[in-house]
């Protein structure tokens, strides 16, 4: 009851980070069905293509053994070297398509997932050992499920093999008839019509269970939302603690900020929203530097803070708004502002040497 209780409220969508994980564990969608259709339609292919040399080989070793039957000696000396010979002349036949076939085996397994190497599917486990886990695995829902595709499966097959061959069935009885050679050679056609037709039947069965495979792999890892919030939490960190990191972020920066404004050359103000704190050395700087901004109660510490220091201030409404919202903390102004700042600073400098002159602003 417990179990079903925790899979009704696994309601949530797998994330990458739960799917990657489950592929770490050697959880991937494969089908055996795809892998067995893979193999049957590489063995079709290759019957339909190289039957005829196959049935002609196999011919001759067959007429050969069968007239020379006679000449044969057994004895516990030579039946060794018999045995070996007649094995031989078999390898050489069915040895290169059987090579071919193990290939194909393990590139079905291939073509569905990359190889993915899993500890935890070779490590021992206790619970294997249990009586009653073992029980669940073979009178399980899943071992039904299984039990009953397996019976699909065949009489599926064999009904599609069946309705093959059962129009060719007067022509079989006849075969016995046949030359060696002709008689090899129709059982492999023979063959090759009831490979083909159950290649057709397991490629829909392959489709329908590699598609099974894969919703029932993406239902099994249907997370709970409160699993979705804790793996957010962990890989996006916890928004209190990012708040508050933000926030020792910000008032750092602050800190900086206050610190530069007494090395500043003016504070332009709008005057009470706004304040841009420049630093601007005649010679060593090409442009002046922004070293501190802000709004509001902000703007309002760097104007404290600038006259504390004897910083000059000035009113500059637009000019403060645009030096606002174009350049950050510890960059350069932009060229366009050059001309209205450079008067500023002007007004500055002679304001310090005691030079008379037009205002640009009035200062505070």
């Amino acid at each position: 009851m417990a179990e079903e209780k925790e899979d009704s409220q696994k309601t949530e969508e797998p994330t990458q980070h739960k799917l990657e994980q489950a592929e770490e564990k050697g959880d991937v969608t494969q089908s055996p069905d795809v892998a067995a259709w893979l193999v049957l339609a590489a063995a079709t292919l290759w019957l339909m293509m190289w039957s005829p040399a196959m049935a002609d080989s196999l011919r001759k070793f067959m007429t050969g053994f069968l007239s020379g039957a006679h000449n044969i000696s057994l004895s516990p000396q030579t039946a060794g070297g018999f045995a070996s010979g007649i094995g031989f002349e078999l390898l050489q036949t069915i040895g290169i398509p059987f090579a071919l076939l193990m290939a194909v085996a393990v590139a079905a397994h291939l073509v569905q997932h990359r190889p993915v190497f899993a500890l935890d599917k070779i490590a021992p486990k206790l619970e294997r050992l249990s009586i009653m886990q073992g029980f669940k695995r073979i009178f399980g829902t899943q071992a039904l499920v299984t039990f009953l595709k397996g019976i699909f499966k065949t009489l599926a097959i064999a009904t599609a093999i069946g309705m093959t061959v059962w129009p060719s069935k007067d022509d079989m009885l006849a075969m016995i008839t046949l030359p060696v050679g002709l008689l090899l050679l129709e059982t492999l056609t023979l063959m090759g019509q009831a490979l083909v037709a159950a290649l057709s039947v397991l490629g829909v069965i392959a489709i329908a269970d590699y598609g099974w495979q894969y919703f029932e792999r993406m239902r099994r890892l249907k997370m709970t939302r409160e699993e979705v919030k804790d793996e957010h939490k962990q890989s996006e960190g916890d928004p209190v603690v990012k708040q508050r990191l933000k926030q020792i972020r910000l008032e750092r920066s602050r800190k900086r900020m206050m610190a530069a404004v007494p090395k500043a050359a003016v504070i332009i103000t709008n005057p009470t929203h706004y304040a841009v704190a420049l630093a601007y050395e005649s010679g060593k700087m090409g442009a002046p530097i922004c070293v501190a901004k802000g709004v509001d109660h902000v703007a309002l510490k760097i104007r404290e803070v600038g006259r504390a220091n004897n910083v000059p201030v000035v009113e500059n409404p637009p000019l403060a708004r645009a030096l606002y919202a174009s350049v950050d903390v510890d960059e350069t102004i932009k060229p366009e502002h050059f001309k209205a700042v450079a008067q500023v600073i002007g007004f500055v400098m002679r304001l310090k040497g005691k030079v008379p002159s037009a205002r640009t602003g009035r200062r505070t």
